[in-house]
């Protein structure tokens, strides 16, 4: 295991997701989502697994985000379909903040 794929990637400051706010970002060349529910980060793929809409696009309610194309649910804490069409749950990434940072690790 490389040292690029274990190491964590500054991909926003907190003052750029507010609570209650999701925002796509690149890491390791892959879009992810990054989530703010009541002041703790997740991020979750931001592609959906039914056909590949952009979850960013679309809605956060509570913890969970809603695709704009088809309207599947997923659950930004663990990735789980919450409801379908989508069937497969998005890849989860983990998230540290440090010093007003927000940090994500690729998947390993």
């Amino acid at each position: 295991m490389g040292k690029a794929t274990s190491d964590f990637i500054r991909v926003a400051s907190t003052s750029e997701i507010p609570e209650g706010k999701m925002r796509r970002v690149i890491v390791d060349s892959l879009q992810v989502l990054v989530a703010n529910v009541k002041g703790k980060y997740y991020a979750i793929g931001n592609v959906c697994t039914h056909l590949g809409g952009p979850l960013d696009k679309g809605i956060l309610e509570g913890h969970e985000v809603e695709c704009p194309l088809h309207r599947s649910h997923f659950d930004v804490t663990n990735g789980q379909v919450k409801r379908g069409p989508a069937m497969r749950p998005e890849p989860v990434y983990d998230v540290k903040v440090e010093s007003g940072s927000i940090l994500v690790r690729p998947k390993q």
